[in-house]
């Protein structure tokens, strides 16, 4: 497990392919059909046939890790999109900015739509599953599933809105 952390922290250099694991923690291995009816019932993917979804679950690995894992930091460069299908994740933006992600729920979009380095340290509060998306697979997928970007944008736009509100409160 330190060699996991070590190369999630940025500690030891890795390809996200080369990263993944699978640990067990949730159980079984998840099936192609198991990812697409899970990316049904996110929002993200509303709109996309089962042809587009079947493109998604293809070209995304599953990825579990323990409670207490760094997934990405803050000033990194993002070499992968999260998807959170099991568990919960911290999102700290600052000392003073945190935010929890359950199931159905992403990061990781920033830094591959523009090319930035992280903008938040997030790490799994509890033991979490998710579906990691790869840089160069992301790019793939914004041009085969154009209604992805859309709603990719629509949720950026509710985060700054929050993140405003915040601000102003």
């Amino acid at each position: 497990m330190e060699l996991v952390g070590r190369m999630l922290d940025g500690s030891i250099p890795y390809s996200i392919r080369g990263a993944l694991q699978r640990t067990g923690l949730f159980g079984s291995r998840v099936s192609q059909d198991s990812k697409i009816d899970r990316l049904e019932e996110v929002p993200l993917f509303e709109g996309c046939t089962r042809r587009q979804l079947r493109a998604v679950a293809r070209i995304a690995d599953v990825l579990e890790v323990p409670a207490g894992t760094v997934l990405t930091k803050s000033g990194d460069p993002g070499e992968a999109f999260f998807l959170i299908l099991d568990g919960r994740v911290r999102v700290e933006v600052s000392p003073r900015k945190r935010v929890r992600l359950g199931p159905g729920e992403f990061f990781g979009e920033m830094s591959l739509l523009d090319g930035g380095p992280r903008t938040a340290t997030v790490a799994a509060d509890t033991d979490v599953r998710m579906l990691v998306i790869a840089r160069r697979d992301f790019s793939l997928l914004l041009s085969k599933v154009p209604d992805l970007m859309r709603n990719l944008l629509v949720v950026l736009v509710k985060r700054v809105r929050a993140a405003e509100q915040g601000a102003n409160a």
